[in-house]
């Protein structure tokens, strides 16, 4: 399970430091259900997700990743520019402990073929769009085995066709390991996710139907 305790987070500006994004918040999250986070636009979703994947610290409080989560699929970070695609793919391989080489040539394979970039897999991270770069990390994050895969509007990149793959993609994860997921389409969320989250004002609200969750969401927006 994911356990956040009271957790706050604000960010240092040229000014100071900014508003609270989040604050006191306190949730448990189960490896096995698929949770969904909405909210307005700067209610702090992906920066709940970076605090859960291990991107970013709170400022106050504690994240405990009690099980194996995955870095934000669609999070552009994390990558080196100055290498290519293979060799951070490499490089993302060694830190899970596939050094022989025969288990690396399978991952590298598995991330290439899913990422579909072409010859742009050999090329410099730094000369990718954000898309391809979102497209990179989803091949990462699947050619390895987590309870819990995170997802910062993932389902977006890419053309219709790979659209379609990750949807495929997450039909599987949410069918057998724990998803949390932000996107902008209620009826991703409704595809994929049980359980919702609704943050408002600093404040996480824990909804145990993603409908319920979304209904609060769309009525505060009439507020």
């Amino acid at each position: 399970m994911i356990v956040v305790s009271d957790v706050y987070k604000r960010f240092q500006t040229p000014h100071g430091p900014s508003r609270w994004v989040l604050q006191g918040i306190n949730l448990t999250i189960s490896a096995t259900v698929s949770v969904g986070l909405v909210g307005r636009n700067g209610a702090g979703k992906s920066t709940l997700l970076n605090l859960i994947g291990g991107v970013d610290t709170p400022t106050r409080g504690r994240v405990e990743r009690r099980c194996r989560v995955s870095w934000p699929m669609g999070y552009g970070g994390g990558l080196q520019g100055s290498l290519t695609g293979r060799q951070n793919a490499k490089f993302v391989c060694r830190l899970h402990g596939f050094d022989e080489a025969a288990d690396m040539a399978e991952k590298i394979a598995t991330i290439e073929d899913f990422a579909e970039l072409g010859e742009s897999f050999n090329e410099p991270v730094r000369t990718y769009s954000s898309g391809m770069k979102s497209r990179l990390q989803f091949g990462l994050s699947l050619a390895f085995d987590f309870d819990v895969y995170i997802s910062d509007e993932a389902t977006s990149a890419g053309d219709a066709a790979f659209r379609k793959k990750t949807s495929a993609a997450f039909k599987k994860i949410a069918d057998c390991s724990g998803l949390i997921m932000v996107s902008h389409s209620d009826s991703t969320l409704r595809q994929f996710c049980q359980a919702g989250i609704w943050l408002h004002e600093g404040q996480a609200h824990w909804f145990d139907s993603i409908d319920d969750a979304l209904k609060n969401y769309i009525d505060s927006l009439s507020s």
